[in-house]
């Protein structure tokens, strides 16, 4: 068994002591080996979703469909979610479209999405999806509307994330999409039949590196290790897809999902404690093995 083999070993060993759905993709990025758990399993995407609207948003903006300068209001229709910090501002400000992209994704920010979807139509995000080779994701909402199905006991609320119901994806379809990213910033033939360029490429992975959201993929690295990520929580999903760098290279490509995580697990501890040690723990062995 070589190493990559063992370390896929233990990414599972790692897994099977959860009670719940796990499900990731890996790609060794110097030699290209791939592994997955689950990879090809239907789950929710949640807000990892939104790697797939940046990239229709820049694929407007090469077009010259989108300026990125160009001055957007966020009314009241978009404060209507409980993600990111725009909802606890007044309406009527004005930002950019440049900073619309930066706060979805940075902070993720549903205020953000919803603007983003409004202006180049989730027609757009499907067709990135297809052109990408993403077979199993789907979206189907601009700002989710998630229907609360029951209260845990601090009376917080937990969200329906019904298959079918919710915006979709699997590990490997969001390990094609980062892939995707990685080749555009690099290829300029392959950026232009994605219907973007290197410097927009760029600028995507430089947003997904600003992530403030951290308590997942980067959460057991080194602090200064650089992350091109994206964060999802819904209902009973936690989950996280990026591009862990080192030594100013990207090293590998990791989509952990997770999904029908009890809000309280058998042993006590709370679900978002939990999934973050383990999406955490996965970086690491895969850090640890690959770097």
């Amino acid at each position: 068994m070589n190493e990559f083999e063992h370390l896929v070993t233990r990414l599972n060993a790692r897994c099977e002591s959860h009670p719940f759905h796990v499900g990731w993709y890996l790609r060794d990025l110097r030699t290209g080996l791939h592994a997955g758990r689950n990879a090809a399993v239907v789950v929710p995407a949640a807000s990892t979703r939104k790697v797939a609207i940046l990239m229709a948003a820049m694929r407007a903006v090469h077009r010259g469909d989108l300026d990125l300068e160009a001055p957007v209001t966020v009314d009241e229709r978009w404060l209507v979610s409980d993600s990111g910090v725009f909802q606890y501002f007044r309406p009527g400000f004005t930002i950019t479209v440049h900073d619309v992209l930066l706060m979805m994704i940075i902070v993720s920010d549903n205020a953000c999405t919803g603007i983003v979807c409004d202006l180049i139509g989730l027609d757009a995000v499907n067709a990135l999806s297809r052109d990408v080779g993403m077979t199993n994701t789907v979206h189907r909402e601009a700002v989710p509307q998630y229907t609360i199905m029951s209260r845990v006991a601090d009376g917080s609320a937990v969200m329906s994330d019904l298959p079918g119901t919710v915006n979709e994806t699997t590990p490997a379809d969001m390990g094609r999409l980062l892939e995707a990213i990685l080749r555009c910033e690099a290829d300029a033939s392959f950026a232009e039949t994605m219907g973007v360029s290197p410097r927009l490429g760029w600028l995507a992975l430089e947003m997904m590196s600003r992530q403030r959201l951290r308590a997942r993929l980067p959460f057991l690295l080194p602090g200064d290790t650089r992350v091109a990520h994206k964060t999802g929580t819904s209902g009973t999903t936690y989950n996280d897809v990026g591009i862990v760098y080192r030594d100013g290279a990207p090293r590998f490509v990791l989509a952990v999902y997770t999904f029908q995580v009890p809000a309280i697990l058998p042993d006590g501890r709370a679900a978002p404690g939990t999934t973050s040690l383990l999406i955490g723990g996965l970086a690491r062995d895969c850090w640890d093995s690959l770097t």
